[in-house]
């Protein structure tokens, strides 16, 4: 019987990181570089290369992101990760660059965090009046 997986060198799936961040943001782009690649670690993925876009411009084919898509093409390729969809740039070029990652490449795109509805707050908790009408205190 073999050992789990857990216990041998298994090589995951390899991933590319892409991060939009401004010239004089080090730290923010050290922290969100160490984010992406703690999410690596504990998802068992191999992350490949980082790939950092420093331009604020609204084109959607920059140096970075056209090397994204190049090492994507390569077999071995599995998916994009990126702190949140945000770091895609604008809705506009966001929304290109998700199809320029699916159609021409194939590959998924994987969020450290989710959007709006990945967490959802708890509603905070009322006492209900013991005097109170229940059906007229019930929320729908």
């Amino acid at each position: 019987m073999q050992p789990l997986t857990e216990r041998r060198p298994v090589n995951g799936p390899m991933v590319y990181g892409f991060l939009r961040v401004a010239p004089t943001a080090a730290a923010r782009q050290a922290a969100l570089a160490d984010a992406l690649a703690e999410y690596c670690r504990s998802h068992e993925l191999v992350l490949g290369g980082l790939f950092i876009e420093r331009e604020s411009g609204v084109c959607p084919r920059t140096a970075a992101f056209t090397g994204l898509l190049d090492v994507l093409a390569l077999p071995d390729a599995y998916a994009v990760v990126l702190p949140a969809a945000s770091q895609l740039g604008p809705r506009p070029i966001a929304a290109e660059r998700k199809r320029q990652i699916s159609d021409s490449t194939g590959a998924r795109l994987l969020l450290v965090r989710g959007g709006k509805t990945a967490r959802r707050r708890a509603k905070p908790f009322r006492e209900r009046d013991p005097h109170s009408d229940p059906v007229q205190d019930a929320e729908t």
